[in-house]
């Protein structure tokens, strides 16, 4: 490993792990219905917090834009002053499918391999769970239960951190300039469109918002968010009789239509699905909000026109009533950009390569900053940061696996350095 040298495994891990933590016990909870970028004040709170600490650590150009977008500039050590301007970047947020709010990590030191029964009758149980399993031995940190853990995305945040005190701690280590990006409102899909891109120099990306190592993901859905709005009729009822055109059920027939067999539960690897989030309404009114996602444009296509179909169907059944429906892409599959800039993928391999590791490249069923970023032309693979389970109270990160990233976060601004 050409850094080895300016790496302290003791002290690294008591770093990724008391920063972790900290930034854990944050509440950023995003709210995806507000409209405002942020769209909460825990997200402030974070990105102020990281903003001292980093400053703190001598980084001394640092930016926090009007929409809580933590820019850390990193100043070029290498000798060669053509070389390309290389960002980082995780998100402040937490997902609001489970409560942020009040996270209690714990920490499983040489885990001993057994389940682990968390608040509330959950369990972490390694007999359903390899990758749990691969840990005994090892450090985890887990939730108590009640919360999610965070790790989507505050692990990546610990391990970008601790990446930046290496480097500006070590200016022997040779880089191009380095743009380390802390952004809102990944959960929600509300904060790239405020992305500052006038502010932001770099022309190849990498986010930190992965699973465990060694993996690695240049490709993720094509996403649409749907809203569907079904007006209806009101009577009395004991007037309705071929008056009433109930709107809560023709929300209700139209999710009952939507094809089981591609929902999230019933599919994996490239098989896209419909996920019904919400529906809620009365006898006027009523509204069901979906995700779309596929990884071929020829497919969501598809799934837009059954959207409608589905739509007319429930307005056939209601003569009387109305279902409109609006569609609007939230992020486009990333690999034809990445695909375009190999440098980025070649970098990223030999970087692996430095650690001992053979990448392993998985699509992402879901999406990152990354997409976002690529399609404003800024080629953008996502990295590990060792968290599973994400989104959920049985979340918990692999303490080896944060090592292993930062370690990767240095070796790639290396390899930079000397294109």
């Amino acid at each position: 490993m050409r850094n080895a040298h300016i790496f302290d495994d003791a002290a690294l891990r008591a770093a990724l792990e008391e920063r972790f933590i900290r930034y854990a016990k944050v509440w950023t909870t995003s709210d995806k219905k507000r409209e405002e970028t942020p769209t909460t004040k825990g997200q402030w709170d974070l990105a102020r917090l990281l903003e001292a600490e980093l400053r703190s650590l001598g980084v001394c150009d640092l930016e926090l834009t009007e929409h809580c977008y933590l820019i850390a500039r990193l100043p070029s050590t290498a000798k060669d002053t053509a070389l390309p301007t290389i960002g980082f970047l995780s998100h402040l947020d937490t997902s609001s499918e489970v409560s942020g709010e009040n996270v209690q990590p714990v920490v499983e030191r040489d885990y001993d391999g057994r389940p682990v029964e968390l608040s509330g009758g959950a369990w972490l149980d390694p007999r359903k769970d390899a990758e749990l399993a691969a840990q005994k031995g090892r450090t985890i940190i887990h939730t108590d239960g009640r919360t999610l853990l965070g790790a989507d995305d505050k692990a990546g945040i610990a391990e970008l951190v601790c990446a930046a005190e290496l480097l500006v701690s070590h200016p022997e280590v040779e880089h191009p300039a380095l743009e380390i990006v802390f952004s809102p409102d990944e959960e929600t899909g509300k904060g790239l469109p405020c992305f500052p891109q006038d502010k932001i120099k770099a022309q190849f990306c990498y986010t930190l918002d992965g699973g465990g190592v060694p993996e690695i993901e240049i490709e993720c859905f094509n996403a649409y968010t749907v809203d569907v709005y079904f007006s209806g009729k009101v009577i009395h009822p004991g007037a309705a009789r071929g008056i009433l055109v109930n709107a809560a059920l023709m929300a209700s027939c139209f999710a009952a239509m939507l094809p089981r067999s591609e929902s999230p539960e019933a599919t994996d690897g490239y098989y896209g699905y419909y996920c019904l989030m919400e529906i809620g309404g009365n006898q006027e009114t009523a509204h069901a909000e979906l995700i779309l996602r596929d990884f071929s444009r020829d497919g969501m296509e598809r799934r837009l026109a059954a959207i409608d179909a589905l739509a007319r169907a429930v307005e056939a059944q209601f003569p009387a009533g109305t279902a409109r429906v609006e569609a609007k892409s939230s992020y486009a599959n990333m690999k034809e950009k990445i695909d375009g800039a190999p440098i980025v993928q070649e970098k990223l391999c030999a970087a692996a390569a430095s650690l001992g590791l053979e990448l392993k490249l998985k699509p992402i069923r879901g999406g990152t900053d990354g997409a976002r970023l690529s399609e404003l032309g800024i080629p953008t693979p996502n990295v590990w940061t060792g968290g599973r389970n994400f989104h959920s109270k049985t979340e918990w990160v692999a303490l080896d696996d944060m090592v292993l990233a930062t370690k990767l976060v240095v070796e790639l601004a290396s390899l930079w350095g000397r294109v």
